[in-house]
């Protein structure tokens, strides 16, 4: 799907192109050729396009900062954000910005600027902020005066959304699943599907696949003879919290073998790559792998909090003598029905629209094909972002679920004169990368186990133009940050995973 995929933006400004309610700024870095418009250069070296500053009024003749401590106007806020809030909160310390309007991929502050947002709210936002279905599903909800909270009764939104969930589901899983929802919280979802495993299978052991990819792995999770097998096996198609680690195919199919053969339940949990992040609708679709349970959050409430279990009605306490899954027999014990899942705020009205409206809108735009399109064309720019800046260690990823690793360059390690001025490990590289990206109007967050990984999360409808755009900032920022200065390339060429 080339050229535009957001029919909101106004003339195909590409990475700046606007909602008709903001104003237009010029695309690019500034002095780069044949690039149109005028630019100037905001605080901190911001490239901005001609943007009016927002100026908040909290009372006649008084300034939002002589307002008092009851005022809410936005430019005072990262001042006040931190004696009022915990200091758990780290997004507003890495990424200082008070956003006041959003749309597509485009986020503006309380001072006017702007910039590319390529976090998409950790991938909550496949559409981007505040796309237009979105935005009139919800509409149409508060006008027609249903409930907004019916705290998990049959509704009419609700059953459009699961009508349309079940269009986008794995054939072999779609003709025979069972939808529960689930509180919103992080881990909801997460506690229902362990507790349905357990409750079907009756066997308590959840194994989590966190490591190595290999066939002595996948046994390990499954063990012949060996006692009890596990109550389910538990993982992420992409790691995202990890770095961005996608589980190999034909790992995934040997391991989807293993468990039907031992009537263990599979659960992937698709909370991040869902709804057509890596380049299919669902990641397992990859493999060609239907698990047992699919743990679905994020981009399907269409940016407000919605969490879904689908599973199986094999693990629902019916009886199902004949129903195969990948070839295999699903023949699982036959104990009390799964948890219920209950919870206060189960499947919000408005969620449950704006997730119908994403849902259809990602299958009938064929946004996962364009993630998988433009992926590889990001992939394929930082592959030669690797090969000529020595602190790029890795990129990998899939669709447009994109890690880039940092890491200290060899010559960091072999009795190079430390500089004290430049960072020297991979998390102070990462963060010393988006805090430049940041400089160039890029939003971008970072993930791993020690934070030491840059990831590209832009929404689905994000153009071949604006990825242009989000590249070149990012390339810029790598060589704000890389130690390397000799104009020679590393010494290492840096493994590109797919």
């Amino acid at each position: 799907m080339a050229g535009s995929a957001y029919e909101g933006f106004a003339g195909g400004d590409g990475e700046n192109a606007a909602p008709r309610s903001m104003e237009r700024e010029s695309p690019g870095r500034r002095g780069r050729p044949g690039r149109s418009g005028r630019e100037e250069s905001g605080p901190e070296g911001v490239e901005l396009g001609r943007v009016r500053p927002v100026h908040v009024r909290c009372g006649a003749g008084r300034s939002e900062d002589d307002a008092g401590p009851r005022s809410v106007g936005a430019s005072g806020a990262p001042r006040r954000q931190p004696t009022r809030e915990t200091a758990a909160r780290t997004y507003p310390r890495a990424l200082p910005v008070v956003p006041v309007r959003a749309r597509g991929l485009t986020v503006e502050d309380s001072a006017g600027r702007r910039y590319l947002d390529c976090s998409s709210g950790s991938g909550a936002l496949a559409l981007g902020h505040n796309h237009p279905v979105v935005l009139e599903a919800i509409r149409r909800v508060l006008d027609s005066g249903a409930p907004l909270h019916a705290m998990g009764l049959t509704t009419p939104v609700e059953d459009a959304f699961v009508t349309e969930l079940l269009r986008t589901l794995p054939p072999r899983l779609s003709a025979h699943a069972r939808v529960r929802f689930c509180g919103p919280g992080g881990t909801d979802p997460l506690d229902t599907a362990v507790a349905l495993a357990r409750a079907a299978t009756g066997r308590d052991p959840v194994v989590t696949v966190t490591g190595a990819h290999h066939r002595a792995a996948a046994e390990a999770c499954c063990p012949a003879g060996a006692g009890e097998p596990p109550a389910g096996v538990l993982l992420e198609p992409v790691r995202g919290a990890d770095g961005v680690l996608t589980v190999p195919d034909a790992w995934l199919r040997d391991l989807r073998r293993i468990t039907a053969e031992r009537s263990v339940p599979l659960i992937a949990d698709e909370t991040e790559t869902g709804a057509g992040r890596t380049g299919a609708f669902w990641a397992v679709a990859h493999s060609g792998v239907t698990p047992d349970v699919l743990i679905l959050s994020k981009a399907i409430g269409g940016s407000l909090p919605l969490a879904a279990v689908v599973h199986h009605d094999a693990l629902d306490g019916r009886e199902v003598l004949d129903d195969r899954l990948d070839g295999h027999r699903t023949g699982f014990p036959q104990h009390r029905a799964g948890a219920s899942g209950a919870a206060t705020f189960r499947g919000n009205q408005l969620a449950l629209a704006a997730g119908a409206a994403t849902l259809a809108h990602v299958r009938e735009q064929r946004l996962a094909e364009h993630a998988a399109t433009l992926g590889g064309r990001i992939l394929s720019r930082l592959r030669d972002l690797a090969a000529e800046f020595a602190c790029v260690a890795e990129v990998r990823g899939r669709g447009l679920m994109i890690g880039m690793e940092l890491a200290p360059p060899y010559g960091a390690l072999d009795g190079t004169p430390a500089d004290a001025d430049r960072p020297h490990t991979g998390s102070e590289l990462a963060a010393a990368v988006q805090r430049e990206c940041l400089h160039r109007g890029l939003i971008v967050d970072l993930t791993g186990p020690t934070g030491n990984v840059v990831r590209l999360l832009p929404p689905l409808i994000v153009t071949e133009e604006q990825t242009s755009a989000v590249l070149d900032r990012l390339a810029d920022a790598v060589q704000a940050v890389d130690r390397r200065r000799d104009g020679h390339a590393p010494s290492h060429r840096a493994p590109v995973s797919h």
